[in-house]
């Protein structure tokens, strides 16, 4: 029998793993193509041989998403697999049906098929949608288990977005390696944490290469999921993040869902800055659904380094891309510090942008007069420095996890806006990982 001839719909991050661990070295299948969305400059590349294993000497080209239809009719394709996340469900639904409507199968890997064993411990944290707040939850999590004299290596989620073959395997100790290794913005800002808290952080493309490192200097792997994707390990304790800002999304993303259903605690994140209603209607679905998981209400109050330069200013208000793209967040943190220290005005950064940060707002409209933190390369990082510098405002509130002004020349005052994830009740990270015998 002939091998199925499968395409991978992905955005180099999901879309790799599923190969790694389900395909590559499986003779049942013939990946004959990736496509690639949501994340600039990844198709008319290439998943090298190097990384593709032998049965693909001359590696698989990856195209645009947008030539979806042609490739299954020009390379005959038996079967497209969807691997990318934090798209409403009935997105997924109609990329099935079109696929279907060619006379082709549609699939999605669960996660027997794509979580690898670790030997050490896991814990993971995953959210319904991007922007829920991994991050904080993740380093309270390493918090808890250092205080328990637990050694700590995190694991993130994917950001392959340079030299595949280059980044199989990437380790974080020291800010230098950000450098070493190239880094995006995107990739620093869930790096950086880690490392300043003194933590070591694993990422890069070759997943179970990355674990079966990660387990020689570790007593307890953290998954540091991205987007809304539910975890490429085999996880001992599941915290998912849900985000009352956006009350029903817990409910309709992919893969989300995924995540308040497995999940041993969820986490209604942002209590102090949401709605009471989006706080009820999210505490009611996610019980409703998983009525086997404890429930922890958290606040994620924050703090700025120059509360002066936002009182009575005009401030634009800089904020974590992803969130606000495909998140589909209408603010973050940075709003949130312009209202609490009382701003004069959001200013709008449109009549600013250039090139790739004009395109960003193009391509996502609804974002408005926030500006995203865009930095899929050093052209784009270049961009966006000429954006912020451009705009006509009295002060910068940097409200992504980093400080930008590190990173970027920046011609006018910035503070930085910071978070920490705060349990209110019995509840708490600390008393789920006891119960799990973590620690």
């Amino acid at each position: 029998m002939n091998p199925k001839r499968v395409i991978i719909m992905g955005a180099a991050g999901r879309d790799f793993h599923n190969f790694n661990v389900f395909y590559r070295d499986n003779e049942q299948y013939n990946v004959v193509a990736f496509t690639a969305t949501q994340i600039p400059n990844i198709d008319g590349r290439k998943y090298p041989a190097a990384l593709a294993g032998k049965l693909y000497p001359d590696g698989i080209n990856i195209y645009e998403e947008s030539k979806l239809g042609e490739l299954i009719t020009e390379l005959k394709a038996d079967e497209v697999v969807f691997a990318y996340s934090d798209v409403p469900m009935t997105y997924v639904m109609q990329k099935a049906a079109y696929v279907n409507s060619l006379g082709v199968s549609f699939r999605m890997l669960g996660t027997e098929e794509t979580m690898v064993k670790s030997s050490k411990p896991v814990v993971a944290v995953v959210a319904s949608r991007t922007g829920a707040g991994k991050s904080q939850t993740s380093r309270k999590v390493v918090q808890v288990l250092k205080a328990a004299g637990k050694k700590v290596v995190a694991i993130r989620h994917p950001m392959p977005y340079g030299d595949l073959e280059k980044q199989k395997v990437q380790r974080f100790g020291a800010l230098e390696d950000l450098k070493k290794h190239e880094c995006t913005i995107e990739e620093i800002e869930e790096y950086e944490p880690h490392i300043a808290s003194g933590g070591v952080i694993y990422a890069g493309v070759d997943y179970e290469a990355i674990l079966r490192e990660a387990e020689k200097e570790a007593d307890v792997i953290i998954w540091d999921g991205g987007n809304n994707d539910f975890p490429f390990y085999v996880p001992d304790v599941t915290f998912t993040v849900v985000d009352p800002h956006r009350p029903g999304h817990e409910m309709t993303y992919y893969p989300g869902f995924t995540n308040v259903l497995i999940a041993d605690a969820l986490v209604i994140n942002k209590i102090d800055s949401a709605e009471p209603k989006g706080v009820m209607t999210v505490r009611n679905n996610v019980m409703k659904a998983n009525p086997k998981a404890v429930l922890i209400e958290a606040a994620s109050p924050i703090k700025v380094e120059h509360p002066e330069l936002i009182s009575g200013k005009r401030v634009l208000v800089v904020e974590d891309g992803p969130t606000l793209t495909h998140g589909e967040m209408e603010y973050g943190a940075g709003v949130i510090a312009a209202w609490k220290y009382g701003a004069s005005e959001l200013v709008d950064p449109r009549p600013f942008t250039v090139k790739s940060i004009t395109d960003t707002f193009n391509k996502y409209p609804k974002i408005g007069v926030l500006l995203p933190a865009m930095g899929y390369g050093e052209a784009q990082m270049k961009d966006l420095e000429e954006t912020i510098n451009k705009t006509e405002c009295d002060a910068v509130i940097i409200g992504t996890p980093i400080d930008l002004g590190r990173i970027l020349k920046l011609n006018k005052p910035s503070t930085r806006v910071m978070y920490d994830l705060q349990e209110i009740g019995d509840t708490t990270v600390e008393s789920v990982l006891s119960s799990k015998g973590i620690i």
